[in-house]
Parts: structure tokens; C-alpha cells; sequence
């Protein structure tokens, strides 16, 4: 589904070049669940962006689903990145003028999903995620747990095959955070949606199949869960 060849992202500082990632080789197939760890300034964030269209590297090739993500026109990889990326922030990212079932409708809009199909996948997606009570107010009458479910449903409302996660439970208490982590492993199980997240738990980066180790910008090692045994 994905596949990064020697992607480099570095920033020019007194002349010379500052790395932020270095030589990143990595393939990631449909289904699978990943989790990228590192110390602050490892270059998480940054190659989660990367993978997610938000940023560009300085070098490298970016491979999604067979298309080369760097030879398509921008408005083409804006569209690549609508119809298959949904993206969940550690600070949420709620529009805090919106409501709840706004917050979550946006992305149907940027698709021109007609009105009906969009009333009927915000009303599901609220059921589904016990919002329902929550739909008129604002991210600010919400709590950090409240805003980061309505931030998943917002990511998942218009079926991404990719879901990108940097720091989902960053924000919240242990119990809200076991809550968030195993809705995502609900959905890569049974919705087969492939996920990458970024995180600095232990506890979290273990909901993955594989580990990846970041340190310095490039990946230092890869960690495989061992398979259940049925």
C-alpha cells in the first residue's frame, strides 16, 4: 500500500544541511497496523506528515497504492489524500466555530457527498460512537476525551484505507486512552483500515504488529509481534 524509497527531509542552517529524516526505506502492506516510536526530534511527526501528504520531503519517492505521490499535480495529490487519508491530531484540530456533527460532516463536504448520504453517515457514525447527546454542541463544552472521539469519528466518516495517528492519546487519562486504542484496534481488525500511529507509550506502540524505532531521523530498528497462535 505504501512504499517509501530513501525519503530525506532536512532544513538549511548556516549553509549546511540540518536532517530531520535520513535515508527512510520502509513498505507498509494493507491491513497492517503500525507503530513509529522515538525521542523528541527523532523525526516522528515529520514522516507521519510525510506519509500523510502533509509535508514533502527534500529527496525521496512516495508510492500509495501504485501511484507515485510525487509526479501527480498538487490538486491531484490533494485529491489522492481526501479520498483514502483520514488523520487524527494529538491536539484534536476541532473547528471550534463548528458543532460536533459539523466538526464530523466536514470532510463528506470536501468530497461533495450529496446532502441525504451525508445525514445518514454522520448520523451512523454519531450511534456508533455514543455522540449522539454530544452532536449540537461545541468543541469547547466537550471534554479531552469527547474531543478526541469526535476527531476519530471526523478521520473514519468518509472511509479512509489509511489512518494516520500522531499522539491519539496524548491528551487524555489512562482509561480514555485504553478506550481510544482499542477502537483502533476494532477497526484495523474488523474494517481492515491500515494504521500508523505515533507514540511515546510503551503500552500503546504494543496494539501494533510492527514497532518502528526512530532515532536521529533514520530508523534504527523494526519489532515484530510475534503471531497469536491459534
Amino acid at each position: 500500500m505504501i512504499e517509501l524509497q530513501h525519503i530525506s527531509k532536512w532544513v538549511n542552517v548556516g549553509g549546511r544541511p540540518n536532517f530531520i529524516l535520513k535515508d527512510i526505506n520502509l513498505v507498509v502492506e494493507e491491513g497492517e497496523f503500525i507503530s513509529i516510536m522515538g525521542p523528541s526530534g527523532s523525526g516522528k511527526s515529520t514522516l507521519l506528515n510525510i506519509i500523510g501528504m502533509l509535508d514533502l520531503p527534500s529527496e525521496g519517492a512516495y508510492n500509495f497504492s501504485g501511484q507515485s505521490v510525487y509526479d501527480l499535480k498538487e490538486k491531484q495529490r490533494s485529491d489522492l489524500y481526501k479520498r483514502n487519508i483520514g488523520f487524527i491530531f494529538q491536539a484534536y484540530h476541532l473547528i471550534d466555530e463548528l458543532t460536533v456533527y459539523e466538526n464530523i460532516e466536514t470532510p463528506l463536504l470536501y468530497q461533495n457527498v450529496k446532502s441525504s448520504e451525508r445525514k445518514a453517515l454522520v448520523a451512523d457514525i454519531l450511534d456508533r460512537f455514543n455522540i449522539v447527546g454530544k452532536k449540537d454542541l461545541f468543541p469547547a463544552q466537550l471534554s479531552g476525551g469527547q474531543q478526541q472521539l469526535v476527531g476519530i469519528a471526523r478521520a473514519l466518516i468518509a472511509k479512509p484505507k489509511l489512518l494516520l495517528a500522531d499522539e491519539p492519546t496524548g491528551n487524555l487519562n489512562s482509561k480514555q486512552g485504553e478506550e481510544i486504542m482499542d477502537l483502533f484496534e476494532k477497526i484495523n481488525s474488523e474494517e481492515k483500515v491500515t494504521i500508523i500511529q505515533v507514540t511515546h507509550s510503551e503500552k500503546n506502540a504494543e496494539y501494533g504488529h510492527r514497532i518502528i524505532h526512530l532515532l536521529d531521523g533514520r530508523i534504527e530498528s523494526v519489532s515484530q509481534k510475534p503471531v497469536k497462535q491459534v
